[in-house]
């Protein structure tokens, strides 16, 4: 019998080690992969009965994690699906609150509105309302502080407008940081405060215009939030989408990898590398603190949905309604975004139990894969300003489907866990 032997291509003896280097690069990735999966399901689900969102039933979820009040006892509000809703948003963007022009989508002519006619609706009970009275409640003579990029800060600007109904706030400036902000609600007691950072640990050389690596230092969490957050009675942390530009790694201040940085006799360590890192440093700084004492909840990350119609070059979205089931697309960038930030969150919860601290989680992932209606994509600028800045495919509009997270922060808050902090 006659075999046909694999005919390899010219030149493949001149660069053996560049297909070697391929093919081990491929088959680590894939190696990584199957064992974070393996990790998450034997470390996750096998006791807590769950799994990812994203390609599984379930979300990750641990039982105190999931809501358990009278009315929704054994539900996971973190499992759904959208649906109409014909009475629209809780505020408008007229309403008394701190709403940024970027993400003011309404303002600059944004044409639909059936974007903000959607709810989302739990598979196992109905999701309750947002009640401001009932949130100022909660956190009275408390102090709460939103930690990350400008996601966070959307995030904070959703929750002002929504307590906008019960409570107006003072704005307040940390004079060493003015990108954070504080609000002070004096009817309350009550201190919300947005402090940020781009990738968590320490970064310099960012530039949002650059393609230059940014210069991490991965073992050295970013002064910018880490001095001020120790005195906050809950902490939300969250980040992700600054770790899928070039990054350079130092540990020790030695350059240890990169990710995506193309230099030479420097190993690509991939972008999850230094994403882990840096949640480990960020859970570290709090477990290590002898002052922090408050709650800690992770924030998980949500995708972008840049739509391949092009609009002056650039990457749009364009969609007035969400995705149906069928046209969902699973992102694997985000997937394992996700599983690390998951990862990492269990393991610092199982070592914060060691010190009577409560973490919880805010899983928001698997609801905002549908919601590629939701962004400002060019609605974010005035009409002159389109040709000469980026579609928006990444931040929310307010109101809009963002709000759904502090909408699910309240039950978050809610839940007995341990029964110590922040319930009811």
């Amino acid at each position: 019998m006659r075999v046909n032997m694999l005919r390899l291509p010219s030149g493949y003896n001149s660069s053996q080690n560049s297909y070697k280097k391929a093919i081990l690069l491929t088959l680590t990735l894939a190696l990584t992969t199957l064992i974070i999966l393996h990790y998450v399901y034997d470390n996750v689900s096998t006791h807590q009965n769950i799994s990812s969102p994203l390609y599984r039933s379930k979300p990750l979820v641990s039982p105190d994690d999931t809501i358990r009040t009278k009315s929704m006892k054994g539900c996971n509000l973190f499992k759904g699906e959208w649906v109409p809703y014909p009475k629209g948003p809780y505020y408008t963007n007229e309403s008394s609150c701190a709403l940024e022009e970027t993400q003011n989508c309404l303002k600059f002519g944004r044409p639909d509105t059936e974007f903000l006619k959607w709810r989302w609706r739990p598979d196992e009970c109905e999701l309750p309302l947002f009640d401001a009275a009932e949130f100022l409640e909660i956190v009275r003579g408390k102090s709460m502080a939103f930690v990350g990029d400008s996601l966070a800060r959307n995030q904070v600007q959703s929750l002002g407008c929504l307590l906008s109904s019960v409570a107006q706030s003072v704005e307040k400036s940390y004079e060493d940081n003015p990108r954070s902000k504080r609000w002070f609600y004096h009817d309350f007691d009550f201190t919300l405060a947005h402090l940020s950072t781009t990738h968590l640990v320490e970064a310099k050389g960012i530039d949002a215009t650059s393609d230059s690596p940014v210069e991490l230092h991965l073992d050295e969490v970013d002064k910018a939030w880490s001095t001020q957050v120790h005195d906050f009675d809950c902490v939300i942390i969250s980040g992700g989408h600054w770790f899928s530009r070039p990054l350079m790694y130092r540990e020790k201040n030695e350059v240890v990898g990169c990710s995506m940085c193309r230099t030479e006799n420097i190993t690509d360590l991939t972008r999850y590398y230094g994403f882990r890192k840096a949640f480990r440093a960020a859970f570290r700084n709090l477990l290590d603190s002898k002052n922090f004492k408050g709650t800690i909840i992770l924030r998980t990350i949500t995708p972008p949905h840049f739509e391949p119609q092009e609009w002056h070059g650039r990457g749009n979205c364009v969609r007035t309604k969400p995705y149906t089931k069928e046209e969902l697309k699973l992102d694997w960038e985000i997937m394992m975004y996700y599983l690390v930030q998951v990862e990492e969150f269990l393991a610092a919860k199982l070592e914060g139990k060691k010190r009577g601290l409560v973490f919880k989680l805010l899983d928001v992932t698997e609801a905002m894969r549908p919601r590629a209606d939701g962004h400002p994509n060019h609605f974010g600028q005035p009409p002159e300003m389109r040709s000469t800045t980026f579609s928006d495919c990444l931040r929310w509009c307010l109101p809009g489907p963002i709000d759904l997270w502090n909408e699910l922060l309240l039950q978050v808050m809610k839940t007995k866990g341990d029964g110590r902090n922040w319930s009811i």
